[in-house]
């Protein structure tokens, strides 16, 4: 018996074919279809319930992608040879996913719903994963009964010497200069994350246009797909919260004026929520038991929707937000660094009511953070970890581990400052960040990439530029088509508004970006206007922090570590290690250093000399480049007598090397015996006059760098001198 799948063929340039299946996997699921790009294959199911929990007032969309390790053939680290828990790239791309599919969805769908995304296959020659999860998970959709207002996909586009790729390699992404994933629909733009190395507005733009050219056709695709599968032709009905337009109506009569006027007399959001939940209270006082009882779920939500009517109307026409600022107007900042004595590093970023403290050590290769998953191996030097403790907000809340959310923000953050951060051969520290977020009131990714600044320049580590980073907003009216942008916005404008549009840069371009939309038709002229409002925010922020470090201190720490890079030929690492590496761990242990190899090619490997002590950096060094050093014949060395012998002496002239000075070659003279001329422990400098090619020995010579005597003196014995 045969399966007949059906499919649907998206024709890219370059070559590149994407292939869209239904039909033959997992049948079960409300959609199901397989993604396939070259040798790589993603399965993506739904399924969502039919039954409305009680007690829902959200959206239970869960998005899970998972990568197979049998996909590339590999099997997983560890002791436990079984996918675990999700890596951070798999947590990363859930989130790509679940921001472009969650708008999407009708405002009363409340049932569980569940999209799996599964990497099957990997071929790092195709397409990354992440530039076909989107798809994926809309194609389920699209092929199911599930109500959606999509279809929706993503796409990856990266800047290679100054052309756009649409959907690149792991190869081709490696050299590009820009590298972002956009989400869209036919329409409109609905999601934007990526990095850049100071790029232009005008590129950036440029960008997500050439995306949603081809995000176009896998739209397009998703719906001829559909229209060959019955079930997707008739969309389920479903069970939505009880609404109830009269009881909204009258509570909004009876609390947006007063919702109105304390928007428009600008507060601090302690001032603020006291006087919304004193407006609240008021209002089911109008109430009785009973109404309470059984409308008091409707009363709520009527309060909600007057309350994000009056606010937005505020903004639109007053030009006044909830604290008093225009909508161009940053917070106010102060900054202040050093303050961490113990830290490599440290500063303190804060405007407004945000705040983030920033925390930075340095150390060697060996603290670097290695990602080793099936289609993300690397190793960073430089890496950025953001916390969110429960007191930044005022809330009691267990902690149970880092959250996605921890996740995507200090990948954010990490994106923004990275593209001027040192690294390579010539900088061989592993430099990680904390970002701790004291207080929150909207924008603490971005608080964490200006945090993250002021503790690389106060640990003295020589970035290309400052960065800053800044949140934008939107007020958007359907009907009249008013709307207003807002720099640096606070938690209720991102809750209350339109979009939440993070931009982080120097004062020459962008370095990372990530844009989330809410709503349908936001022209190109919109995010245009935001964008180069948020350059004038970020060069703002930048002259702020400059009062504090304009420029990064020339040294590092007292008590930071001291690192010597240098490169020796792979073929002497075994000779630096040593047998079951005793050579490695007694120099270490002598120098009190911590020594890192690395192979680098079949010929260079690298040599990392970390330690708080110059003198034995300095001696480790020295130890090292002796046990490398290959000896010539006519060269001169330093030595050391180990050992006196009747007949010469044998010298120790590099670490490892030795050879016999006979006593002819200690001196012109003859000498009858060798303790007259040396002695043990004497320092000297020789002359390797040849070595032997079979046994590999060497005939070292003192008297060859001894000014030649006269005759006379030269017959002399010691004792007639």
């Amino acid at each position: 018996m045969s399966i007949q799948a059906k499919s649907q063929t998206i024709e890219l340039a370059g070559g590149k074919t994407i292939t869209i299946e239904t039909g033959k996997l997992a049948k079960q699921a409300d959609g199901s279809v397989v993604i396939k790009q070259g040798g790589t294959m993603l399965l993506a199911t739904v399924v969502s319930s039919t039954e409305l929990r009680d007690g829902i007032d959200f959206f239970p969309l869960s998005v899970d992608y998972r990568e197979k390790w049998t996909a590339a053939g590999k099997f997983p680290g560890g002791y436990i040879k079984r996918e675990a828990r999700p890596t951070e790239t798999e947590i990363l791309i859930c989130r790509l996913v679940d921001r472009a599919l969650r708008p999407l969805f009708a405002d009363d769908y409340r049932l569980e719903t569940q999209v799996m995304l599964q990497l099957i296959s990997y071929d790092e020659n195709a397409s990354t994963p992440e530039s076909l999860a989107g798809l994926a998970a809309s194609a389920a959709i699209a092929v199911s009964d599930i109500p959606f207002m999509g279809p929706v996909s993503e796409a990856q586009v990266a800047r290679v010497n100054g052309e756009f790729i649409v959907n690149p390699n792991k190869a081709e992404l490696a050299e590009a200069d820009m590298d972002m994933v956009i989400a869209a629909t036919m329409d409109n733009i609905m999601m934007v994350e990526g990095e850049m190395s100071e790029v232009s507005e005008e590129d950036m733009i440029e960008a997500i246009k050439t995306a949603h050219e081809v995000i176009k056709l896998q739209c397009q695709a998703q719906l001829d797909l559909a229209a060959q599968v019955e079930k997707a032709q008739t969309k389920r009905e479903y069970s939505a919260p009880e609404s109830n337009e009269e009881v909204y109506a009258s509570v909004k009569e009876a609390v947006y004026q007063k919702i109105y006027d304390i928007a428009k007399k600008g507060s601090s959001k302690k001032e603020r929520s006291a006087a919304f939940n004193e407006v609240y209270e008021e209002l089911k006082s109008t109430y009785s038991e009973e109404d309470l009882e059984e409308l008091g779920g409707h009363i709520s939500t009527g309060f909600k929707k007057a309350q994000k009517a009056a606010v937005r109307d505020c903004v639109l026409n007053e030009g006044t937000r909830l604290d008093g600022r225009a909508t161009d107007k940053i917070r106010d900042i102060w900054t202040e660094v050093d303050y961490l004595p113990g830290a490599h590093g440290s500063a303190i970023f804060t405007r407004g009511e945000t705040q983030s403290l920033a925390s930075l050590a340095l150390g060697t290769k060996l603290d670097a953070q290695s990602s080793d998953g099936v289609s993300v191996q690397r190793e960073d030097q430089f890496y950025l970890h953001y916390n969110f403790p429960p007191f930044s907000t005022g809330e009691a809340r267990p902690v149970r581990g880092t959250s996605r959310r921890e996740i995507g923000h200090g990948n954010l953050a990490w994106r923004g400052l990275k593209p001027v951060v040192p690294s390579g051969e010539d900088f061989p520290y592993t430099i990680r960040i904390i970002s701790d977020i004291l207080e929150s009131n909207g924008s603490s990714s971005m608080a964490s990439v200006c945090a993250g600044t002021l503790a690389l320049m106060d640990a003295g580590i020589q970035i290309t530029k400052p960065v800053s980073g800044i949140a934008m907003g939107l007020i958007y009216d359907n009907e009249s088509g008013n709307y207003a942008v807002l720099s640096d916005i606070l938690g209720d404008e991102d809750h209350l508004g339109d979009m939440d549009f993070k931009v982080t840069g120097t004062e020459d371009g962008i370095t990372a970006t990530q844009m989330d939309i809410k709503i349908d038709g936001l022209s190109y002229e919109v995010l245009v206007k935001a964008l180069y409002q948020a350059k004038e925010g970020r060069l703002h922020i930048l002259n702020e922090m400059a009062k504090t470090i304009e420029k990064p201190n020339e040294d590092f720490k007292s008590h930071a570590p001291r690192i010597v890079g240098f490169t020796i030929p792979t073929e002497f690492m075994g000779a630096v290690i040593g047998p079951g590496g005793k050579v490695i761990q007694e120099l270490q242990k002598e120098t009190e250093t911590t020594i890192v190899l690395e192979e680098k090619t079949d010929k260079i490997a690298s040599v990392a000399v970390a330690g708080s002590n110059k003198e034995g950096i300095d001696k480790a060094v020295a130890a090292i480049k002796g046990i490398t050093t290959v000896p010539e014949a006519g060269e001169t060395y330093k030595g050391k007598v180990k050992v006196i012998l009747d007949f010469g002496a044998i010298i120790e002239f590099l670490p490892g090397k030795e050879g016999l000075l006979h006593i002819s070659e200690i001196a012109h003279k003859r000498i009858k015996d060798v303790k007259d001329e040396l002695e043990e422990g004497q320092e000297l400098e020789i002359k390797i006059l040849e070595i032997d090619k079979r046994s590999g020995k060497f005939k070292l010579s003192r008297k060859a760098l001894l000014p030649k005597p006269e005759k006379k003196e030269q017959e002399q014995s010691p004792k007639e001198a």
